[in-house]
């Protein structure tokens, strides 16, 4: 055989290998597809989506909304002065217009959204008032700890990364457990279903000290991003968010034989909350359809409620809905887990 052929098939031989990978072709394939259509969703439409601002009751912005709502690109949601801040700190919002006798911009300048907002609201109104009669308006950027992108966006990493090393870590080293048939000889020993299923989980809740405290840590250091809450009620959280997703880690691997297999499961399990629960961009920017299932997914229960008390210095008293959904999944995927539970 020439050099030349040998090199065409090792190539072919690699190209085939390639397309037996499950996980290869979706990450490769079908990820930046399924990521278009969830971002095209939540910004996309036709042209430019509008930008949500919030318009503050009772203050001289008022004034200013038939201006606002003619335009097609703003989208004018009008709120309290509490709620208005709310949903601007939680990123549901890119700008805050309130004021008491002129016009103020309440808004994150480290967040190019909150930036263009203001230019388009300002716009807006300023095209309404006509060039010979201009309207004051002032700025209120929005630099001190707890209001930043940056403290929106750490909690919704801390819940990300639970979500990935739960599943991802117990995931893998059952299948290759099984792989490996060790699972086939722990079940000839006086060892129950359940006791290893839980064995899992404390494992999985020992490695908390090293994933969330430096990450925690590192924000403060870097960032100065602060937890508002109780430290307790944060560590109450972690425990259930890690809890919840170690079961769903459990279930997915409970019949998988391969490594390929598993992963392929996973990733239909975790590419939804991904999008979908609020990572890095607020889940309301999704349409109002889709609210009902984003809300029951895991990682929406588990961001919102790292957010009520990491940002907004909430306790545990006030996300109860959350604290039940991820105790639901919890419960809900260890029974499953145990029942469809396959040795070999």
């Amino acid at each position: 055989m020439s050099r030349a052929a040998a090199v065409r098939e090792l190539a072919l031989m690699r190209i085939r290998t390639f397309l037996r990978e499950p996980e290869a072709l979706f990450w490769t394939f079908f990820f930046p597809i399924l990521m278009a259509i969830g971002l095209g969703i939540a910004f996309g439409g036709e042209g430019a989506s509008p930008v949500p601002v919030a318009v503050v009751q009772g203050s001289a912005a008022e004034a200013h909304l038939p201006a606002l709502e003619a335009s097609d690109q703003i989208d004018v949601q009008r709120l309290t002065e509490d709620a208005a801040a709310d949903a601007l700190r939680r990123g549901e919002v890119d700008l805050l217009v309130t004021g008491d006798d002129s016009i103020v911009f309440r808004f994150d300048p480290t967040r190019a959204e909150s930036r263009t907002a203001r230019l388009l609201v300002d716009a807006a109104i300023q095209e309404h008032a006509g060039a010979k009669r201009p309207v004051p308006v002032a700025t209120d950027p929005q630099r001190q700890p707890g209001s930043r992108y940056i403290d929106w966006v750490i909690p919704g990493l801390i819940g990300l990364n639970l979500m990935s090393t739960g599943m991802w870590g117990i995931g893998f080293g059952i299948v290759n457990m099984r792989q490996k048939k060790q699972l086939k000889r722990l079940v000839a020993t006086p060892m129950r279903r359940g006791d290893f299923l839980v064995s899992q989980i404390l494992a999985r809740l020992a490695f908390l000290v090293l994933e969330v405290p430096p990450l925690v840590l590192f924000a403060w250091l870097v960032f100065d991003v602060e937890i508002a809450g109780s430290w307790l009620d944060l560590a109450i959280v972690v425990l259930l968010g890690t809890m919840t997703f170690a079961g769903l880690g459990l279930l997915s691997s409970s019949r998988a034989r391969t490594v390929e297999g598993v992963s392929g499961i996973m990733n239909v399990v975790m590419l939804p909350m991904f999008i979908l629960s609020g990572v890095f961009f607020s889940a309301r920017r999704f349409p109002d359809l889709l609210q009902p299932f984003i809300q029951l997914l895991p990682l929406t229960a588990l961001n919102d409620a790292l957010r009520a008390i990491y940002n907004e210095g909430r306790p545990l008293t006030e996300v109860p809905g959350e604290l039940l959904n991820l105790a639901a999944w919890t419960l809900l995927s260890a029974l499953l887990a145990l029942r469809l539970f396959r040795w070999r």
